[in-house]
């Protein structure tokens, strides 16, 4: 699972690295430039990170937060793919 916070209507697509929020929980920050309407927001989010961790679109699935900002989503990977991603997630940080 990777915990999300996301910006919709941002002014460019970006992952921003590891932020903790209030609580103290970290959350990968993410940037879209797409509205929070009909889904385009979450579509985009989507979008972005299959393109930066190189994984099919599919590998990812929306488990929480639908129409919040916080955001849980479950990625279905080999280990070596989710290594990579989780090195990239080391590198923005």
């Amino acid at each position: 699972m990777v915990e999300i916070r996301l910006t919709p209507r941002a002014d460019r697509d970006a992952v921003e690295g590891i932020r903790h929020d209030a609580g103290g929980a970290a959350r990968l920050a993410v940037r879209v430039t797409a509205a929070p309407s009909d889904g385009a927001a979450n579509a985009a989010l989507i979008a972005l990170l299959s393109r930066r961790w190189h994984l099919p679109k599919s590998a990812f699935a929306l488990v929480e937060g639908e129409s919040a900002r916080a955001k849980r989503l479950s990625v279905t990977a080999s280990g070596a793919r989710l290594a990579a991603a989780l090195q990239d997630l080391t590198e923005v940080s």
